[in-house]
């Protein structure tokens, strides 16, 4: 009871009242709109710019990956790389060969990780049929576009594609090149 009285006093007698500490200014900006609060991180983890370059993209599929935990960590810190990678169809599954995912220095300690080893792609049976009904028969490839998160998955987006001539590269350049003169006058214009 006395010890009661004794903090009751000490919150009202001036002697003992201590400045509070003053806070340091948040670092985002209070007056932040929702939709700029709310935004959700980018999905796409990496993406093969080489494909479109090489090949004619006929179809796209999506396939998940079936991955170890070391590289679930890698892949969301973004160590990733699709440069090499090609998708192959044995046995009736589908095999992502030659991406390379650097293992983190503190994520793997008790194994040795592989960072080019084979990932299998999982697909439905109907999908892996009409692959491999396009790869065989008609002289179609694999080739992976982007890896990108799907609901917390790990998602590798295939493309089935034809590759391009030489001359075809060069009549894509030319019109590019040529839609960008477009609006280069266009703007010069207005």
């Amino acid at each position: 009871m006395l010890w009661r009285r004794h903090c009751q006093r000490a919150a009202r007698s001036p002697q003992h009242h201590r400045p509070m500490a003053r806070r340091a200014p948040p670092l985002y900006n209070a007056r932040m709109s929702k939709s700029a609060k709310n935004k959700a991180p980018d999905p796409t983890i990496a993406v093969n710019r080489r494909a479109h370059h090489d090949y004619f993209i006929e179809d796209r599929f999506e396939a998940g990956l079936a991955l170890e935990g070391w590289e679930v960590k890698s892949l969301r810190a973004g160590r990733v790389s699709l440069q090499e990678a090609y998708v192959i169809l044995r046995n009736g599954e589908a095999w992502l060969i030659g991406c390379n995912i650097s293992p983190l220095p503190t994520a793997s300690t008790h194994i040795h990780p592989d960072p080019t080893r084979s990932r299998k792609l999982l697909l439905h049976r109907e999908e892996l049929n009409k692959l491999i009904g396009a790869t065989e028969r008609q002289g179609y490839t694999l080739v992976p576009l982007n890896m990108h998160w799907s609901r917390g998955r790990a998602k590798l987006e295939i493309g089935l594609a034809k590759g391009k001539k030489q001359h075809d590269k060069r009549a894509d350049i030319r019109e590019r090149d040529w839609q960008r003169e477009k609006e280069r006058l266009l703007r010069r214009r207005v």
